[in-house]
């Protein structure tokens, strides 16, 4: 996770055992952000599609395991 960025938080773990896609909202969060900002997505599992999608736009990440079966991955833009 990169010094001085600001991470907003977004558990789509609940979406996932509703049936709900989550990208959308995923999507609107990432729009939303400011330079200083970052999105922190909770989830069941290591979103690799996702990750390699949003690295296609420009987006950088990290990626870490919580426990309890939770993987938090780190999203924000990439400078320059």
């Amino acid at each position: 996770m990169p010094q001085g960025k600001r991470f907003r938080q977004l558990d789509v773990r609940p979406m996932l055992k509703a049936g709900i896609e989550p990208y959308p909202e995923i999507r609107k969060r990432l729009e939303a952000l400011k330079p200083n900002q970052g999105l922190a997505i909770l989830a069941p599992f290591l979103p690799a599609p996702l990750i390699e999608k949003l690295g296609s736009e420009g987006f950088k990440s990290s990626a870490e395991r919580a426990g309890s079966g939770t993987w938090i991955t780190y999203f924000w833009r990439g400078e320059g």
